[in-house]
């Protein structure tokens, strides 16, 4: 690990010179600038008191960043065949239980219906992508058709229904894990 590009990329995100990182640390410019090109290492009391400065902790500093997963091919997806019971599910993310949105593809059957849902905080979003669909929600009923959109507070039972006899597709995405 080289400490003093480490110790300069905190710096500059925090908005702080050289010289201001000096002054608040009681040490000099240049001490600063050998520091952060690597020409000297600073005493253990002195880069812990430049941590304090740049708001962070030895172990935070330290902390080796996480690579973050950005594609999910294909190949790594996860479909549940449930044709019998009138639907097929596809998780295009298979860790999305981990995040804060879960993604799911749905494919409803000619008047199939895909199971109850218990009131819950989630924020539920799904875009009809094939065919048309009738969202349940407490006493009301929404009907989607390609291209429409619904996104609500998950706080009544709910239900998803495909009213038609050809096969509907839509994309959910929801809040919390419940699906």
């Amino acid at each position: 690990m080289e400490i003093g590009k480490k110790i300069k990329n905190l710096r500059i995100i925090k908005h702080l010179t050289q010289e201001e990182l000096a002054e608040r640390t009681d040490l000099s410019k240049g001490y600063i600038s050998q520091i952060e090109s690597q020409y000297a290492s600073p005493s253990m009391e002195t880069f812990l008191n430049i941590l304090e400065v740049l708001g962070t902790t030895p172990s935070d500093f330290f902390k080796e960043p996480r690579t973050e997963k950005v594609l999910y091919k294909k190949a790594s997806q996860v479909t549940y065949d449930e044709y019998d019971k009138g639907y097929i599910l596809n998780w295009p993310v298979t860790q999305s239980n981990e995040f804060e949105m879960e993604p799911l593809l749905l494919t409803l059957q000619g008047n199939a219906s895909y199971k109850n849902f218990e009131p819950s905080e989630s924020d539920t979003f799904i875009y009809c992508l094939k065919g048309q669909v009738t969202l349940k929600l407490g006493d009301d009923d929404y009907h989607a058709v390609v291209g429409d959109a619904l996104y609500f507070k998950a706080n009544q039972l709910h239900r998803l229904i495909n009213p038609k006899s050809e096969e509907a597709q839509v994309m959910i995405v929801v809040t919390a894990s419940y699906l």
